[in-house]
């Protein structure tokens, strides 16, 4: 572990007693234990993309995100999780990053699990802040050998009935300029389909660049949000937080994701989000 990242460990450690231990603390325990029995919702939502290839018109994506494995979630619960995904049935999987929470615990049984849905175009993960703060080679490494596709901004080539769909992702970066930054190393010239991000803020350029959609978690919908308006909440730091945008015709969908970094959600439930992509008209 270099010194930096031991820096960011500790500082997120720090956070972790405060946010997390402290208050459950305070109450004896019964804050984590209504934690954990909340339910995790699936969201299934119809986006309609112009931009997206027509060959490809009608595909379901699962979008999971902040699983944020550890006190908050623990193992048997993420596993739950993917039993609600394979009832979907869907055609792609996307994990947008923050599989773990502090440690890099062996989530090998988690990625195992996600791979035997056997999603036809593919399973994907970019890796998010926090995977980064103890050991993201080795959550990698896991990923890779349980079969999962791990975009480090690069891209893949999906092939369905000779038609094709590309897919990016790149790695965290933490302001609009570092997205750009690595926006602009993984975007050849024939561009990019599906983009992965954990950071919505990459998505001011993927707009500049045509993108037609990118998926994208982090904010977590700032986990306590307005009754029936989930894109005012805690996430202040986020011009884009929860549900659909629009930039041009590119669109962004960021999930409020599975997981949590302290323990309240207040209408704004925990997720897995099924999204169907339609070929739409240019705007």
């Amino acid at each position: 572990m270099s010194s930096k990242r031991s820096s960011r460990y500790r500082r997120a450690k720090l956070r972790h007693l405060l946010f997390t231990v402290g208050p459950n603390r305070l109450t004896g325990g019964r804050l984590l234990d209504r934690h954990h029995a909340a339910g995790i919702v699936t969201r299934r939502i119809e986006i309609e993309c112009p931009l997206w290839p027509r060959a490809f018109d009608g595909i379901r994506i699962a979008h999971i995100s902040d699983f944020h494995i550890g006190d908050l979630l623990p193992m048997e619960k993420a596993m739950a999780v993917v039993e609600q995904l394979a009832n979907e049935r869907p055609d792609m999987i996307c994990n947008t990053g923050d599989v773990i929470d502090l440690d890099c615990i062996d989530v090998g049984p988690l990625f195992r699990a996600l791979q035997a849905i056997e999603p036809p175009l593919g399973n994907y993960l970019v890796l998010g802040n926090h995977d980064e703060l103890d050991d993201p080679d080795r959550l990698r490494n896991i990923a890779t050998a349980s079969g999962i596709t791990v975009l480090d901004d690069s891209t893949i080539r999906v092939v369905r009935n000779g038609d094709e769909l590309t897919v990016g992702g790149i790695e965290w970066a933490r302001t609009p300029q570092a997205c750009r930054s690595r926006l602009d190393r993984t975007v050849g010239p024939d561009g990019v389909d599906l983009l992965l991000s954990h950071n919505p803020k990459a998505f001011d350029h993927a707009g500049e660049l045509g993108i037609p959609l990118v998926l994208s978690g982090h904010t977590h919908g700032g986990q306590i949000a307005r009754k029936d308006r989930p894109d005012a909440n805690l996430a202040i730091a986020h011009r884009r937080s929860a549900g659909l945008y629009e930039h041009g015709d590119s669109r962004l969908f960021v999930t409020v994701g599975v997981g949590a970094w302290f323990p309240i959600r207040m209408n704004c439930p925990a997720e897995v989000a099924i999204l169907t992509i339609r070929s739409a008209p240019a705007g």
